[in-house]
């Protein structure tokens, strides 16, 4: 019941989220994969690890296939390299069954999706709450006459 739950909240989030919080949910899922992973690779679950690694190799690739490379400008290559360099440490932990490329790509992660965070952040402050955003009414007095408070 608690997986239902969770599983219609995700789904709900995922269908209402703007492309910024949709980057957001995909890098927070591709941790939790990571994670994962490495939580069965110290239990010595196998088959358990492998998905785990699978499906944070998945999420990856999703994320390179979302760049735009017309309007990413320097940042789209360079993602598409730093998405390489993790799915190759990804198919490294899991032939190797090794936990340092796991936590490797899990410091990545988080640190791109911080900077995810911070456009985030910087997008929700709506520009028209600003009180030099929006001009003054058309009938309002003429600037020099006009009280602007700071």
């Amino acid at each position: 019941m608690w997986h239902n739950a969770r599983s219609a909240y995700l789904e709900s989030r995922v269908l209402s989220a703007d492309p910024i919080e949709l980057v957001r949910l995909a890098y927070q899922a591709a941790m939790e994969a990571v994670k994962e992973a490495r939580r069965h690779l110290a239990n010595q679950q196998i088959l358990e690890r492998a998905r785990a690694i699978s499906r944070a190799s998945e999420i990856v690739l999703e994320l390179n296939a979302s760049l735009d490379f017309e309007r990413g400008g320097q940042i789209a290559p360079q993602l598409a390299a730093l998405y390489d360099f993790m799915l190759r440490r990804l198919t490294d932990a899991n032939l190797r069954q090794s936990d340092a490329p796991l936590a490797e790509v899990l410091g990545l992660l988080q640190t791109v999706a911080e900077g995810w965070a911070g456009i985030s952040n910087a997008a929700e402050t709506p520009i028209a709450e600003s009180r030099w955003a929006a001009p003054p009414p058309q009938d309002a007095a003429p600037a020099a006459a006009h009280s602007w408070s700071l």
